[in-house]
């Protein structure tokens, strides 16, 4: 199975607490806790910008890059004087590719794409989404999540959050060692400091000179673009609800200082890029800026003919602080980015340069706007198939228990790009309380899939998705811990209280 995924990105949800205090009506929000510095977010940034600038393409043109700094300028003079670290180094740079997308590292850089500008409609929307995103670094809210989420130093952090920038799929070889996952709980920031940052940006665009109403404008015509790159930017960016609402009442209590009236180098830089030839996207950019497939390729030799039956003892991984899984002991991690795979000797290799595996299993966590489990599962396969044409629909869904969850099990079948044989696939799949889907992708031979579907069931049958209760009670080390097939796991077990 081809291992990459159509621009879906894994995820894993953060909860935080929001600081929004109402004063005169106007919102008053307050950085929330941090166990970063200002100086570890300056040192994040730096160094994740740099590993950006050589994986992305930067658009050289002095007019665009001029038009979309004195925004930037003009927006960092508006941040309050109690959110302003005089250690930030901002710089904004404009990316050359299409997709509708602009984001911000902590401490300063920032980087929007080509197709964001050329989406707006006004300077104002994009000043917009560039105080959004100014205000999640003025409120540090990289490295507040991240103090949520991880225990990991910043070194662990600069690999995670560029391989998330990048995609799950291309560029996630910079991802290499990184915690499973971390990179987008990282970057995916939660409902609430994304309402934090709608109405920040709102006052600091009111103070630079431009109509917060804009910002919400802009939200709109993401919206609007659908499948021509805007949920790349809502995926990162979830609506907290209400979003243009709350928008558009707090731009009312703000008054516009000096407005921006002088639209004439927007006009002027929306025509220039209408005349460059048109941007690729992200994923045909980094690939042919580094040379390489989709994915990184394992250590491994291809040779489907002479792949072991899978052992009867099974060993326990622990990915992060996401979950922990029992595998068979003769299965092992393959390298890779924002997805694990376990799979035997001669199952694993290069084809095309494109990673692939014949025989094992994938676990991955997809962002999805879909709150119902069939419908994520169904955009999964959609997903999925845009990078493996010859893939099947599904022809029925099975219920089924995954760390305690009510899941869903389907078999569908494809050609392998390794062999050219028929090969099926079982898949399950389960909503996390953040409503990102949690899957597990059984490959093998159609002709073996019988024997090897039992041993699929019970690797995800010994699934266990991570709360707080099981974090508390083990350190993320991957333990050797051996089990015959069969034997009790109850030391295992995500309810403890059931042993």
């Amino acid at each position: 199975m081809n291992r990459r995924f159509a621009r879906v990105l894994p995820a894993a949800g953060v909860g935080v607490l929001l600081s929004i205090a109402a004063l005169g009506g106007q919102a008053v929000i307050t950085a929330p806790s941090n166990k970063y510095t200002p100086a570890q977010d300056v040192e994040l940034g730096q160094k994740a910008a740099a590993e950006v600038d050589k994986e992305l393409p930067m658009l050289r043109d002095g007019d665009v890059t001029s038009f979309t700094s004195s925004i930037g300028r003009r927006l960092v003079d508006a941040i309050p004087q109690e959110l302003r670290h005089p250690e930030f180094r901002y710089r904004f740079q404009v990316v050359n590719v299409r997709e509708i997308n602009a984001f911000a590292l902590p401490g300063g850089p920032m980087y929007v794409n080509r197709g964001m500008i050329a989406a707006a409609h006004t300077e104002g929307e994009v000043a917009g989404v560039m105080a959004h995103e100014l205000s999640h670094v003025a409120l540090r809210h990289g490295t507040a999540q991240a103090t949520k989420a991880t225990k990991y130093e910043i070194g662990t952090l600069i690999g995670a959050v560029v391989g998330s920038i990048i995609g799950g799929n291309v560029g996630s070889a910079v991802a290499q060692g990184t915690q499973f996952g971390l990179g987008t709980a990282f970057l995916r920031f939660s409902r609430e400091f994304e309402r934090q940052a709608d109405l920040l940006g709102s006052h600091i665009m009111a103070d630079a000179g431009y109509d917060p109403i804009e910002m919400a404008s802009m939200f709109k015509t993401i919206e609007k673009q659908g499948g021509s790159g805007g949920p790349q930017w809502l995926s990162s960016h979830p609506n907290p609800g209400d979003r243009y609402a709350y928008i558009t009442r707090e731009a009312s209590l703000l008054e516009v200082q000096d407005p921006v009236n002088d639209t004439r180098a927007f006009t002027k830089v929306q025509a220039r890029l209408s005349q460059m030839p048109p941007a690729p996207t992200t994923e045909e950019a980094t690939r042919k800026a580094a040379g390489r497939g989709s994915a990184p390729v394992p250590d491994g030799r291809l040779e489907p003919g002479r792949v072991a039956p899978p052992s009867s003892t099974y060993i326990v991984y622990t990915e992060g602080d996401l979950f922990r899984v029992s595998v068979p002991s003769n299965w092992r991690k393959l390298p890779g980015g924002n997805t694990v795979v376990f799979a035997p000797d001669g199952a694993y290799g290069n084809a095309g340069g494109q990673a692939v595996f014949t025989h094992g299993i994938e676990f991955g966590v997809t962002r999805n706007q879909a709150r119902d489990l069939r419908a994520a599962t169904d955009d999964l396969v959609v997903s999925l198939a845009q990078t493996n044409p010859n893939l099947s629909q599904p022809s029925g869904y099975d219920r089924v228990m995954i760390g305690g969850r009510q899941g869903l099990h389907l078999v569908i079948s494809n050609v392998s790009e390794a062999t050219d044989q028929r090969e099926r696939i079982a898949m399950f799949t389960v909503l996390l309380p953040d409503t990102s889907l949690f899957h597990a992708l059984g490959v093998a031979p159609s002709d073996r899939f019988r024997d090897y579907e039992s041993t699929f069931r019970k690797i995800v049958g010994s699934v266990q998705l991570m709360n707080e209760t099981v974090k508390a009670n083990f350190a993320p080390n991957r333990p050797q811990t051996r089990t015959k097939a069969g034997e009790s796991t109850c030391r295992l077990a995500l309810d403890r209280a059931s042993c």
